[in-house]
């Protein structure tokens, strides 16, 4: 399958929440290579439906090893820790900036498989970072949202100084 274009972060289908999936069907599946091909391509950890313009709650997240890449339609946070964790964020959206935000440190989330098999699954360090930010992006929130305005401030100077 080929890559798709990444929209840019200035796109308004980037603040629309996706709709969920209803038919598991080989569109889904062919969709679901796009984004991993487009994922790829870009280098990225993760990605949506929603990045290529698709408003579909699928997302592909690929940590380490090229060849396990996870694929989760409809996926929600079930249960979030107290505890947080801080980390580094960014987009391929918006690529080449980075800031750090606060998130919960675990998660439970639930999900269907491409077959829509329900799936849950546990996460913490990068992969649950990975799935709030992305389950954020399905839900029409971009990761620069979650900044305080001074510092969204600076990393869209940042981004318009690197472009």
């Amino acid at each position: 399958m080929p890559h798709r274009p990444v929209l840019p972060h200035t796109d308004p289908r980037l603040r629309q929440p996706a709709n969920p999936v209803t038919a598991f069907d080989a569109a889904l599946k062919a969709l679901a290579d796009d984004i991993v091909d487009t994922l790829r391509h870009n280098q990225a950890l993760a990605l949506t439906a929603v990045h290529i313009g698709v408003p579909q709650q699928v997302a592909v997240i690929q940590l380490g090893d090229a060849t396990t890449t996870r694929i989760y339609v409809n996926p929600r946070i079930e249960w979030a820790s107290d505890d947080l964790a801080r980390s580094e964020e960014g987009s391929v959206s918006m690529s080449g900036v980075t800031e750090f935000i606060e998130r919960p440190a675990r998660v439970r989330i639930a999900y269907q498989d491409l077959d829509g098999n329900p799936q849950t699954e546990e996460a913490d360090g990068l992969l649950a970072v990975c799935h709030q930010h992305e389950i954020d992006q399905l839900a029409g929130i971009f990761w620069t949202d979650k900044l305080s305005r001074l510092k969204r401030d600076r990393v869209l100077a940042r981004y318009r100084k690197r472009a």
